[in-house]
């Protein structure tokens, strides 16, 4: 079980390709994916804590709610982030929370507006599969190309969802 990039899954291995949106320029779309041996619903609960985000993302630094918990469409957080040296800032809203298949959330404001989806799939073995998908227009980052801006952040979602992995499947099983 390991690190994909959506991207270059072969769709003869059983997996049909992800249907891809059109991009403008200077969009930039990253899609990670990882194999964690643990219940799809225990990977959704622990994902979807904003409260969980500073164990297992490396670059955050600190999260607040703006709205009362528990989580749903319509929340608020707010992140204090660094990507590529830069101080970020950024409250994100939850556009979409289905338990255990799906969540959205996404920011117009700051310096690099971006929605987040994760989803989760089950696998045979009874463990998961989640995918992680980031997407966005640089901003203030446009001076960079947006290569170079999706290489890092696919390093970075890969060390992330790394430290989820080794974060769940190094707890006990849930009862």
């Amino acid at each position: 079980m390991g690190l994909h990039e959506v991207a270059t899954l072969n769709p003869a291995r059983g997996r049909p390709p992800i249907p891809r949106a059109p991009r403008s320029l200077m969009a930039v779309l990253v899609e990670t994916e990882i194999e964690i041996a643990r219940p799809r619903a225990e990977v959704a609960a622990y994902a979807c804590d904003p409260d969980n985000a500073i164990e297992w993302y490396r670059n955050i630094q600190a999260v607040e709610w703006e709205s009362t918990p528990p989580l749903a469409v319509g929340s608020r957080i707010a992140f204090v982030a660094s990507f590529l040296g830069q101080r970020l800032v950024y409250t994100y809203v939850v556009r979409e929370l289905d338990p255990g298949e799906r969540f959205v959330m996404s920011t117009d404001q700051g310096p690099f507006p971006m929605k987040t989806t994760y989803t989760w799939a089950d696998l045979p073995d009874g463990g998961t599969r989640m995918a992680l998908t980031n997407r966005g227009e640089p901003g203030r980052f446009a001076k960079l190309t947006v290569r170079m801006i999706e290489g890092s952040i696919r390093r970075a979602n890969g060390g992330d969802l790394r430290r989820l992995k080794e974060i769940l499947e190094g707890r006990p099983p849930a009862l």
